[in-house]
């Protein structure tokens, strides 16, 4: 009985290991309501919700995606929520071995605010700490898509700070992106 303890254990210890490793900073909809306030809501269903709009990824916007996150991007769309100038991303990116939900809010351009919502990994959770996420604020995409700043990096995290890093670039991306489609004229489609 004992063995059959122990080996049980052995099997399941993992599993509840990797459970416990998620941890929920703030929910997505509350970061949205956040960035956009009461602008960016609509009554619906006896409660407040955040509009959300969907961006549709043409061959080349994935292809750039692909480059940026050095790895296969399957995705044909994302969500997005835009009032005015800002735009607000909720994207995800594995970081050593789970994916790391990180919101991300752009304005004119620059980010204006990041901030890990759900990490999954056993380590490298130092991230999600303002003195991290802040480096990212006033943050622009240069002509070959990396940030016009360096990002510090922190020991014991190098692959959540890369994760989160190909998420800002990506979120400076989509956004460049529609204020392009934004920009074309009804003349010119």
């Amino acid at each position: 009985m004992k063995t059959l303890i122990a080996l049980l254990s052995l099997f399941l210890l993992p599993l509840t290991q990797t459970q416990a490793a998620q941890s929920v900073y703030q929910s997505p909809a509350d970061f949205v309501t956040q960035a956009l306030g009461s602008q960016g809501k609509s009554k619906g269903k006896g409660q407040d919700q955040a509009k959300a709009k969907v961006f549709w990824f043409s061959a080349e916007q994935r292809q750039v995606i692909e480059e940026i996150l050095a790895h296969d991007f399957r995705p044909l769309r994302t969500r997005y929520w835009q009032q005015g100038d800002d735009t607000v991303w909720i994207l995800e990116e594995i970081g050593k071995e789970a994916p790391i939900t990180v919101g991300i809010h752009v304005r004119h351009g620059q980010i204006y605010r990041t901030k890990v919502l759900i990490y999954r990994e056993s380590r490298g959770d130092e991230v999600r700490h303002d003195f991290f996420t802040d480096q990212f604020k006033s943050a622009t995409l240069t002509k070959d898509k990396q940030l016009d700043k360096h990002i510090d990096g922190i020991t014991g995290a190098t692959l959540s700070v890369r994760a989160l890093t190909k998420l800002a670039r990506i979120a400076l991306y989509l956004d460049r992106q529609l204020s392009l489609q934004n920009t074309v004229s009804p003349d010119d489609t």
